[in-house]
């Protein structure tokens, strides 16, 4: 298949063109593919991106995934044998694909503000509104999905550095407060985070809304300055930089005029990741977030790379995944970004990720016909 507007084509392929394949378990993704179907049968279906893979395609897929509950990686692997036809997605530019890494950190907080604890997390505010072809001002960019409704007038949102700066200050949205700018920062690139009270108590904050300003990278602002290498950088040698720069890093922070709201969410299960935009819990390791204009989410992408060989203890990652999430610089048909899960440990994990990567993914049977 192919589609002018983001030039890409799904090639046919077999299970055996899929490298690691019959060394991977993908056991682990049948209670998420038993909550996706809940979301797409209960609630509603998940958009159709521009791939042309549906809901409906999916749900055929899903519901033989209800009754079946494999007791080791060969029958969880034959379960998607059976099933889908692999497609290899083929950029229109001969690249190859390109992953990352993101994480749920957990952050120290308190419920009010002190000396110690001044940066704070805020919910979605109420001049906030959604933005669409309807009522979107023409002056603003067709990817502003968010605005400010003033006195009648929509306009865009005001944006990090007016809001770091105290356009929220005392309006009673504040969910918690954290020690450093920088942690809140990086909860909002991450888009969740694991809150931890004083007094023992865990809370979770997921994403709720932005600003609606694009993200703009502050890892490539540092490296046009000539203050971090582009062979070395990371998520930790971007945060060391802003630490041992204070006076430096706001300016910096506020190049990135995207600010992310947040919703408090459920923490029972301590084992389950936060609920991302598919509306069901990340499975760590097993999660993909994708370019949600092309790509149809609770659909299964195999994402192997020869060279990310440190979430695998030292072997080259293959691995089936679901796509359960998406983010503001996830843009591309071959694009993806793996949850590693929860805490400093899956940070440290998630931070150094930056590989070129093969993407495929499983289409039912059925749906794959269309396809060639």
């Amino acid at each position: 298949m192919t589609t002018s507007s983001q030039d890409f084509r799904l090639e046919p392929a077999t299970f055996a063109d899929l490298k690691g394949w019959k060394d991977d378990d993908p056991s682990s993704l049948f209670r998420a593919m038993r909550d996706c179907r809940a979301h797409i049968r209960d609630m509603k279906p998940y958009r159709t991106g521009a791939a042309g893979l549906t809901a409906s395609d999916l749900l055929t897929l899903l519901d033989d995934a209800e009754g079946c509950e494999p007791t080791n990686a060969a029958e969880a692997r034959a379960f998607f044998e059976e099933r889908c036809q692999p497609f290899f997605i083929r950029r229109g530019d001969g690249a190859r694909g390109f992953v990352t890494a993101f994480y749920e950190p957990e952050i120290t907080v308190s419920a009010t503000r002190d000396e110690i604890y001044r940066y704070p997390f805020y919910r979605r505010p109420d001049d906030l509104i959604d933005l669409d072809d309807t009522n979107r001002p023409a002056e603003l960019d067709p990817s502003y999905m968010f605005g400010r409704l003033e006195n009648g007038t929509v306009s865009a949102y005001p944006d990090r550095g007016e809001i770091d700066r105290g356009y929220l200050e005392g309006r009673g949205f504040e969910i918690a407060w954290a020690k450093s700018k920088v942690d809140v920062f990086f909860v909002h690139v991450q888009g969740a985070a694991r809150l931890r009270y004083p007094d023992g108590r865990v809370g979770r904050i997921t994403y709720a809304a932005k600003a609606g300003h694009p993200f703009s990278a502050v890892g490539r602002l540092l490296i046009e300055r000539g203050v971090l290498d582009r062979a070395t950088i990371s998520m930790q040698t971007i945060r060391d930089w802003l630490y041992a720069h204070p006076q430096e890093a706001d300016e910096v922070l506020w190049h990135n005029r995207s600010y992310i709201f947040f919703r408090e969410a459920d923490v029972s299960d301590p084992a389950l990741g936060p609920i991302a935009a598919a509306k069901v819990p990340l499975v760590a390791g097993r999660s993909l977030a994708v370019d949600r204009l092309i790509h149809s989410f609770g659909f299964p992408f195999f994402i192997q790379s020869e060279s990310l060989t440190h979430l695998d203890s030292g072997g080259p990652f293959g691995r089936l995944m679901l796509a359960l999430d998406t983010g503001s610089a996830i843009v591309g048909p071959a694009r993806g970004d793996i949850f590693t899960g929860s805490g400093y440990d899956a940070g440290e994990l998630a931070g150094t990720v930056r590989n070129d990567a093969d993407f495929y993914i499983l289409v039912p049977k059925a749906a794959a016909q269309r396809f060639g």
